[in-house]
């Protein structure tokens, strides 16, 4: 089976662009419920036992569809309110120099979606009767938040957009980073035989180990040596989390794309577009595609040519400096 027919097959559209399957299916990963012994020889983490290692004193937690949702939220009540979003294949962690640079001016709220970093995984109630849109919404009502700029990487982007279409009132304005437009199509990739060989040996044990991961952050930077070995165990730990059933339930996706393109039509938020160039998944054309799918948003855009897929991991300080200018010079403020 080549990569695209197992993304196709196994995840349809992870609308962060990048497929899960570019390893193991989690379809695949799911149905590990009684390993045999090779892959009893990996060492899974329960989320019990991530949340003993990774929770912190700014961690919170809350309920939402009978589903434990790990979050954060940082800086001074009363100032302007960003809420980030990670993409499939992350954590919330994806801010966290970004939440450290901010914070002191800005209310900074991020969480890790459903089955991602410390949050639970979508059981089979909360996978038919909860959309995506729904977690950032119960989220921002508990925090008595009315209004944030959204700020999203990958398909944390697309669920900024859909956020944006279904409560205008909650979204002042849209700051997008690699975010996927269209269906995904991975058939101009080009991988090192080192990523090849480390995707093969996964598929084989149904376990990806750290060399898969050091390979994957490193085919997917516009710099290698930008990415910390701290990330890097990371990424590891938690993507060695035992299998999730319903792991892209409630991510944000494009489908086929005929229904994004009616919701991505119906943003009409000022749009900051903060581009990785060297992105091997979505390389610059996917600006032009996204900018014409938000046909009646103002868009903004700045294409940084060095960058890949997850520029907040890559540049985080260069990243935090452009929320900064767009929320504070780049757009008008609403209350004067």
């Amino acid at each position: 089976m080549t990569i695209k027919r197992n993304i196709d097959r196994a995840l349809a559209v992870l609308a962060a662009g990048l497929a899960l399957s570019l390893s193991v299916a989690p379809s695949a990963l799911a149905q590990i419920a009684a390993p045999d012994a090779a892959a009893q020889a990996h060492p899974w983490l329960t989320v019990t036992q991530l949340r003993k290692t990774y929770t912190d004193r700014q961690s919170r937690f809350f309920t939402v569809g009978g589903l434990s949702i790990h979050y954060k939220d940082e800086g001074p009540r009363g100032a302007p309110v960003l809420l980030m979003v990670h993409g499939s294949e992350s954590s919330l962690r994806t801010w966290d120099r970004i939440a450290q640079v901010l914070k002191g001016r800005y209310r900074v709220i991020r969480f890790d979606l459903p089955g991602y970093g410390l949050s639970d995984g979508a059981t089979d109630e909360a996978a038919k009767t909860l959309s995506p849109t729904d977690v950032p919404i119960a989220l921002l009502d508990r925090l008595g938040v009315k209004k944030v700029t959204f700020v999203g990487v990958s398909s944390g982007g697309t669920m900024g957009m859909y956020l944006a279409a279904r409560r205008p009132d909650m979204v002042e304005r849209l700051i997008l980073s690699n975010t996927p437009s269209d269906p995904v199509d991975t058939s101009h990739l080009v991988m090192p035989k080192s990523f090849l060989d480390a995707q093969a040996r996964a598929r084989q044990t149904g376990f990806r180990d750290q060399d898969f991961w050091n390979e994957f952050l490193s085919y997917f930077a516009g710099d290698a040596s930008r990415i910390s070995t701290q990330t890097r165990k990371e990424y590891y730990d938690f993507y060695r989390r035992v299998p999730e059933k319903n792991l892209i339930a409630l991510i944000a996706r494009i489908g086929d794309g005929k229904q994004a393109s009616i919701e991505m039509a119906k943003v009409d938020k000022p749009t900051f577009l903060i581009w990785g160039g060297a992105d091997p998944l979505l390389p610059e054309s996917a600006v032009t595609a996204i900018t014409r799918y938000l046909s009646h948003a103002q868009i903004s855009k700045v294409i940084m040519p060095d960058v890949g897929h997850y520029p907040p991991l890559e540049v985080p300080d260069r990243f935090a400096q452009l929320i900064a200018a767009y929320v504070e010079a780049g757009t008008p403020d609403p209350a004067r």
